[in-house]
């Protein structure tokens, strides 16, 4: 399996246990397809314990009722690991950062497919 179906196949699962939790509230879901949405940089491994990670995350888009999936550069990823070790459950402006970039590519990409 490619990256691509991997992430696919890994937001369909989020996307199921969000509806799950939130009902109706999730009404659809859209991988990012773009760079690293804290920075714009290449999406690139992390190292976790030795071991090379993707990080793969999601966002849900309240307004639009959609479940964003993205994933972050290793370096973002890095970041929001450490902030979260020394302020657990605390978001960071790169929280942010990555959420309002969320927000427009998808507005970008509504505009473009609807009809």
């Amino acid at each position: 399996m490619d990256e691509k179906a991997a992430a696919e196949a890994v937001l369909d699962q989020m996307y199921a246990m969000a509806r799950a939790q939130f009902g109706d509230a999730i009404q659809t879901h859209w991988f990012y397809p773009g760079p690293c949405p804290g920075c714009g940089r290449p999406i690139d491994a992390m190292v976790i314990d030795g071991e090379q990670a993707l990080s793969v995350n999601a966002y849900i888009y309240r307004k639009r009722g959609a479940l964003i999936g993205y994933f972050l550069c290793g370096r973002c990823a890095a970041r929001i690991h450490e902030s979260a070790k020394r302020r657990p459950g605390r978001p960071t402006p790169l929280h942010a950062t990555i959420e309002a970039n969320l927000r427009a590519a998808y507005d970008r990409y509504r505009a473009a497919t609807d009809v």
